[in-house]
Parts: C-alpha cells; structure tokens; sequence
C-alpha cells in the first residue's frame, strides 16, 4: 500500500441535508456512505422504477469494462478520473493494476464526502500510484495545475480521462467546452472514457429518474446518442462507438445481462489522434 498524500483528512462539511449526485447513487448500489437525503430521493425513483437498482450496477460495471479495454486492449498504464463518486471496490485503480501493477491513477471529485472516504482511493501497488484531488469538473485550471496530478500522471505521456456517470448534471453548454479543455492538456494516443444517461433506450423510466433527481435539487441533462456523440468530435471512436451501456463489450464481464429497456445511459470511448 502506498499512499501519496497525507493520511489526515481534514474535516469538511458533509453537507448531509441535501441529496448529492454520489451518495444517491452509492444508496442505489446498495452502499452505505449515504443520509436521509440521499435515501428519500433513491427510495421515490425505485418506488416508480425497481429496475433502477439494476440499471446503476450496470452503469458501475460498465466503468469496470472500459477500464479493463483501457488497460488490457490499448495499454493504458496513466488514468484521470474526474467525478469519482463513492468508493466502491474494485474501484478503478484496482482493475487497472490487475493488468499492470504500475498503472497509476488520479482521482477527483468535489464531494465533500468523497474526500473523507478518499484513504479507500489511495491503496495503491507498491509499483502504482494513486492520487485523489479535492476540485470541481467546472474548474478544469485549478485540475491542471494541481501538484498531484503533475506528481503522479506523466502528461507527456497518453492518459485516459474517465467520465463515468457525470456529464449528465451538467448542460452541453457548461460541459462541452470543460472536457475539450481537459483533453487539450493530453498527448495524443490518450483516450476519453465517457457515460451519460439517455431516455432513448427507456423514456418511461428515464423520466422518473430525471424527475426526482429535479425535486431532490439535483440538476441533469439526459442525451440521445448523437447527442453523446458529440463528446468525441475529432476522436477515434473505439469499437462499438457509442452503445448502450449493456452493449458496450459485455464480453468483458460476467455479469447479468439486461435488456435496451433496462438501462438508461450510453458508454463510449475513443482515442485522440
């Protein structure tokens, strides 16, 4: 194990009286960095839709397989991963080091709880390493300077950005133009790592979790595919482009396979030339 920052994390305000995108999501996992907040607004979307609770393992599993593809097909050993969210094994820097022990990773989330949780992100190989800095996706500067990214990732050297299960609290008008900055700080031959959530697949249940994602106070912005397609302009969009998560190389686990209707998010993954 080794850590690259100071064990003591400082104390921060949690900010328990709202629901918050993360928590919410770790309650549909089944986790328990969760409160009262995160529970009501979980409990409202499964009462309307019980396959939610299928539908988040799946976008938390689809995450394991883009790694795993990252790792294992294009020989990614250097990962940034904005909007962690809850630690939840095997959290990324785990399934990367399964195939290279060397693999390093940066995580980064602005969520207060996230950071008290962040000493589960920092169990790294002793030949890997992990980092986790405390910054918002809207603050792509504040990221590209901070020391511990430049202290951990070579950024002369390709690097995966991973977006898992953010880019929907933001509008395209907010987010376009914060992942085109963060990709701009790569070198060619690293890759964007993306899902967002669609009503395309199942507008039913999409808008029941829109909706009560809304009451909740929480912001989110579903996509159809070419909307999610736009995310990748100017990349090489790796097989099978972009695709429903449940058809994003399902090979790649052994999990349980769910229907189009089942799922309401895209994955996608490409290359920059």
């Amino acid at each position: 194990m080794r850590p690259t920052q100071d064990d003591r994390i400082p104390t921060v305000d949690l900010q328990t009286d709202r629901a918050h995108p993360a928590r919410v999501y770790d309650y549909l996992l089944g986790g328990k960095t969760n409160f009262a907040a995160d529970r009501v607004a979980g409990d409202l979307i499964v009462e309307e839709w019980p396959g939610s609770l299928a539908s988040a393992r799946a976008s938390r599993a689809v995450m394991h397989r883009m790694a795993r593809r990252l790792a294992e097909t294009h020989g990614i050993r250097q990962f940034l991963d904005v909007g962690t969210g809850i630690p939840t094994e095997p959290n990324l820097h785990e399934i990367a080091q399964r195939v290279d022990p060397a693999a390093r990773v940066v995580y980064v989330d602005n969520d207060p709880i996230v950071l008290a949780h962040a000493r589960a992100l920092l169990t790294s190989t002793p030949q890997g390493r992990t980092a986790y800095i405390d910054c918002d996706l809207r603050d792509p500067e504040k990221l590209l300077a901070d020391g511990a990214l430049h202290g951990t990732l070579d950024l002369d050297r390709p690097v995966a950005l991973t977006l898992i299960n953010i880019v929907h609290f933001l509008s395209d008008e907010a987010v376009q133009p914060l992942v085109a900055r963060l990709l701009d700080a790569l070198p060619a031959g690293s890759f964007l790592a993306l899902t967002a959530g669609t009503a395309d697949s199942a507008p039913e249940q999409a808008e029941v979790a829109s909706r009560r994602y809304r009451e909740a106070g929480i912001e989110n912005h579903l996509r159809t595919r070419a909307g999610v397609e736009r995310f990748f302009a100017g990349l090489e969009l790796d097989d099978p482009g972009v695709a429903l998560i449940n058809r994003w190389h399902p090979e790649l686990d052994d999990g349980p396979r769910l229907a189009d209707h089942e799922v309401m998010a895209y994955a996608g993954l490409a290359r920059k030339p």
